[in-house]
Order: C-alpha cells, then structure tokens, then sequence
C-alpha cells in the first residue's frame, strides 16, 4: 500500500489508523441510518426466518444489536469486485482492469479466505477509478449495480438471521471492507439500519481518491463497532455479530453472542474451541462452486488462479 501511505503521517500507529477509520465509519453510519429511516421501503425479498434459538434474539431488548460481516456472510463473493464489473460495464475503465477484478474475484472463491494483498490491490483500483467523480453519481449508479449483480447474491439462511433480529426490534448493521456508500445501498435494500464500511475522504461532494484512515479491516472494524455501541448506548454483551472471516475474530470477540458464519478453516477452529455457534448455507466447502463473474477469459483466469493458490500453499 506505499502509493496510499502517505494518507497518515508515518508516525500513527497501525492501531490509531485502525480507530479513526472505526470512528469515521460509525460516523457515516449513523448519518445514513438516518437517511434510511427518512426512505424507509419495503426489502427487496421475503425469507421466512429459521426457527430461533431460545430467547435469543430477545424482543423488545434495545440495549442489543446485530453487527452482520458483508463478503460471503451476508452476499455470496466480494462487493467490492461485483461494485467494479458494473463499473466497467458504464465503461469507468477498460477490460484489462475488468480481467484484474475477475483475477481477483477468481482467487477470493478458490482460496475461500480474504487475501491481504488482492483486497488491498482491489481497493486502491477502486479509489483510483471513482477520484474526481461525484459521491451522488457513484451511489445512483451502485443502486444499478445491486440489482445487477448483488440482489440474487444474498444468501437467504444469513438474511433471515438479520430479519429475527428486526423482528425482535433490534438495530442490524452491516459491517465491511466495503466502500460505506455500497454497503449503505446493500442494507437499504435489505431492509436493515445502516452500514459500517471503508470512508473515501470526499470534498464538495467529489472523491479524492483518498482514505479517511485505513480500509475498515480487521481491528479497525472491532473499533468501528464499539464506538457505534458507544454512541447508540449499547451493551455489547448483549448484542451479536456474523462472519466468515477469521479476520473477523476482534469484532466477534467484542459480543456476547458471536456466530461464523460459512466459516473459513481458521474461524472454524476458533468458533469451536471457544464454543462460538456455527452456520453454514453453502453447498460445499468450495466457494468456487456459486460460479466465477462473466467476462472474457475468466475461465482462464479462474484456472490461472487455482494454479497460483496450489504453489502458494506448497510453498508454504
């Protein structure tokens, strides 16, 4: 990430950057979650919820809430390269960008883990792409790209966990890597609260390409997390948090009720050593098998990819 370290002075700590990216995060959420409940429409969908398990989540407690991870917790693949194909497709850039994306994409379902380094590439290519465009233009255009490419990507088993916790009168937020306009779009249609994500420092109302602190990954999501808990009054003892990710363990760690959710083999173990509740709604353990994005050569980039991840494994 050298070309975005300059964004913070060098002396900031990994984990300061991680706290003003939470704090700028929970910020911006309860900004939109605002605006949501001034919009409010019906979710795309009807789920009927799983059967709960006993007084949890428990109706009327509002000192609880439900914090939900986005990338293959809540949507099958990553939003950010499903945001970058609709992108390309209003010709934001060109397709050896797009075979980039696809690359990228085709690694995070083979692997079935985020890689650091492509989720890093991935966002500086999408800082890059949106610098100088209007915030209102991306988010008219990410309404588009949900339909597009997202809407048939929620897994219907972690949408009807979200929609107990609605049901029991609770605030359900989203929680991701993810650039915070896509992710407030994805909760809006979900029906949910709001969303935490990545803030892109923006002035006048144009990106500048720019962060406000770090991605919201990892610690800096657990931050993010405990200062809306702070600014909502919540208990998070009594509040819940979904993911997939090991990455994800600092935010799981925070509640009282954490579950994995299409865990990965790092979370797996953690969930059971620690008697964390488990779901998984894929049909088999392979993410590759809900299918790579269209576009051209992405067969060969999938094999491509399968390739890399087999070496990488060995060499380790």
């Amino acid at each position: 990430m050298a070309a975005l370290g300059w964004l913070t002075p060098r002396r900031r700590s990994a984990t300061a950057r991680s706290v003003l990216a939470g704090e700028a995060s929970a910020e911006a959420a309860r900004k939109t979650a605002q605006a949501l409940d001034a919009d409010a429409g019906p979710p795309d969908g009807t789920v009927e919820a799983e059967p709960a398990e006993p007084e949890f989540p428990v109706a009327g407690d509002d000192l609880a809430a439900a914090f939900f991870d986005l990338d293959n917790t809540v949507m099958q693949g990553a939003a950010i390269f499903h945001f970058g194909r609709g992108l390309y497709k209003r010709e934001f850039f060109h397709r050896r960008e797009l075979a980039r994306f696809a690359w990228q994409q085709a690694w995070f379902r083979l692997a079935g883990v985020e890689d650091p380094e492509h989720m890093q590439d991935a966002r500086d290519s999408a800082l890059s792409i949106v610098k100088g465009h209007k915030v209102s233009e991306l988010m008219s255009i990410g309404e588009e790209i949900y339909d597009e490419y997202m809407a048939e990507r929620i897994w219907p088993g972690t949408r009807a966990l979200a929609q107990a916790h609605l049901d029991a009168g609770q605030k359900v937020w989203l929680v991701t890597a993810a650039p915070v306009e896509t992710a407030t779009i994805i909760a809006r249609r979900l029906g949910l609260t709001g969303a935490l994500g990545t803030v892109a420092e923006s002035v006048d109302g144009v990106y500048t390409g720019r962060l406000v602190g770090e991605p919201l990954h990892g610690p800096a999501k657990a931050e993010a997390v405990r200062a809306l808990a702070a600014a909502e009054g919540l208990d998070l003892e009594r509040c819940a948090a979904y993911s997939d990710s090991h990455n994800d363990i600092p935010m799981l760690s925070l509640v009282g009720h954490p579950y994995a959710i299409n865990p990965d083999t790092k979370l797996r173990k953690h969930a059971r050593a620690h008697d964390w509740r488990l779901r998984d709604y894929r049909t088999g353990r392979k993410a590759v098998k809900v299918g790579v994005p269209a576009a051209a050569g992405v067969g060969a980039i999938a094999g491509g990819a399968a390739a890399a991840i087999a070496l990488h494994r060995r060499r380790k």
